[in-house]
């Protein structure tokens, strides 16, 4: 937990410091608890960041707070469901929650794609942090792409 302004306090210090350290294009994992978080986090430069009290919505939320995200690409990618699911008609009610968390957060409609499920973990393993939630959702997991501050041009014209 943090004591800051502004900081949602579900933060840890470590995944504070970790998006502090991303740069742009990097990409975050938030993890559902079923995702192989150690073994996928221990090829990535930030490892893994345990937040396993927290749901991935609330996760989310706090980290669009401070996370701004990508513009110029598809800045979230899901995890398909295996054929078998779809065939058995499994839905994912948590991607749209998702969508509405990203979209509220960004102020524009912002474009999710969908790997699959191995391509997801190979991603994964280039991103920079996993971030390891409770999410008991199926198929939760989620990729975010960090974007610049300012990517309009205004925010530099504004501080003159």
């Amino acid at each position: 937990m943090t004591i800051l302004k502004g900081v949602p306090a579900v933060l840890p210090p470590t995944l504070l410091l970790a998006i502090a350290n991303m740069g742009h294009g990097d990409e975050l994992v938030i993890a559902d608890a079923n995702f192989p978080a150690e073994s996928v986090g221990a090829c990535t430069p930030g490892g893994v960041v345990r937040c396993d009290g927290l749901d991935a919505c609330t996760l989310l939320d706090a980290l669009l707070q401070l996370l701004p995200l990508d513009e110029t690409t598809s800045p979230c990618a899901l995890m398909t469901m295996m054929p078998m699911h779809i065939e058995q008609g499994w839905e994912v009610p948590i991607w749209e929650n998702y969508k509405e968390l990203v979209n509220k957060h960004e102020k524009r409609k912002v474009q999710f794609s969908v790997v699959e499920r191995f391509a997801f973990y190979e991603r994964a393993k280039e991103a920079y942090v996993v971030v390891a939630t409770g999410e008991s959702a199926l198929y939760a997991n989620l990729l975010l792409k960090k974007g610049i501050i300012g990517s309009n041009g205004k925010d530099k014209a504004d501080k003159q």
